[in-house]
């Protein structure tokens, strides 16, 4: 029941995606002459519109002229289905990975990505999840370059109704990482959470910061971070990719968090960026209550893109 629930609000959120896709489609289908190259040129136009990118796009594309060749696809939902099947074969088909809590005590996630990506509501969304499953909560504010973001978590913090570790702005970010992945282990909490930096503008100095925040909390706790989770705004399209690059340059990430997918009809990115980088997308956001972070599995995802329907 869970599992259809998370798949109506995907298919939802994807809503403008799948619009960008299917309808261009359907505009070029005529029951006479079945999916004819006008339909196909279509296809394709609407995989680049919701930015799927240009190298998976034309794989895509090639593949389906050979399945016309080979056999002829006379409607929609033999389309649809031909699309679906080719696009499943062509992304790393990571099972459904949620981010398994249970493997460590604290476990410790560290959360990166640009401003403004949604990274900060993730993280509260995420803490809120977590604490409604009975688990105990500690946020970490290693973003101290700005007093906003440390403002902003606290806001979050208090209204998720769990606790916070935060200097004053400016401090160092290792230092508070330090002393959350400290104090999660003094008071025996569950999940330690970390906010950290949002800045590309001067990478080199992104790297050795993230690399010093991994350094310390390993050093505090052995095998930790448990997770390096990346966050990408889904509405900035290919430039998620070029986001993606930069963060797996200058951190060890293990999961990748989307946000704003029902506010885009450019939500074929993750295809794209799966298709780089080979790492798991662990959650999409699809709305923006606490229970529209939804657990990403890669099948129901290319479900919701290309239904016909």
């Amino acid at each position: 029941m869970a599992e259809r629930s998370f798949f109506q609000k995907l298919k939802r959120g994807l809503f403008m995606t799948h619009t960008e896709v299917i309808e261009k489609v359907k505009e070029a289908f005529t029951p006479e002459l079945g999916v004819d190259q006008g339909v196909v040129d279509a296809l394709e136009e609407g995989l680049l519109g919701a930015d799927v990118g240009a190298e998976l796009t034309g794989e895509i594309i090639g593949k389906l002229e050979g399945r016309i060749r080979d056999k002829k696809i006379s409607d929609m939902d033999e389309l649809a289905r031909v699309v679906k099947e080719e696009t499943r074969a062509l992304i790393p088909q990571h099972v459904m990975q949620t981010i398994d809590t249970t493997k460590a005590k604290p476990f410790v996630i560290l959360v990166v990505g640009v401003n403004g990506t949604g990274k900060t509501t993730t993280i509260a969304k995420l803490a809120t999840r977590w604490k409604n499953e009975g688990k105990s909560v500690l946020l970490g504010a290693a973003d101290t370059f700005r007093a906003a973001a440390i403002e902003q978590l606290q806001m979050w913090a208090d209204r998720a109704g769990v606790p916070m570790v935060k200097h004053k702005t400016g401090s160092d970010p290792a230092a508070v990482a330090h002393d959350t992945v400290a104090a999660a282990k003094s008071r025996g909490v569950d999940v330690a959470i970390i906010d950290t930096a949002g800045r590309l503008h001067n990478k080199s100095h992104l790297m050795q910061e993230l690399a010093k925040v991994h350094r310390v909390i390993d050093k505090e706790l052995p095998g930790a971070p448990h997770e390096t989770i990346l966050v990408i705004d889904g509405t900035t399209g290919q430039n998620g990719v070029s986001q993606a690059k930069a963060f797996l340059e200058a951190a060890k990430v293990t999961g990748l968090v989307v946000t704003k997918l029902d506010g885009t009809a450019k939500g074929g990115v993750i295809l794209s960026i799966m298709r780089h980088f080979n790492i798991p997308v662990k959650f999409v956001g699809v709305g923006e209550g606490a229970d529209d972070l939804i657990p990403f599995d890669p099948n129901d995802f290319v479900d919701g893109l290309f239904d016909a329907d």
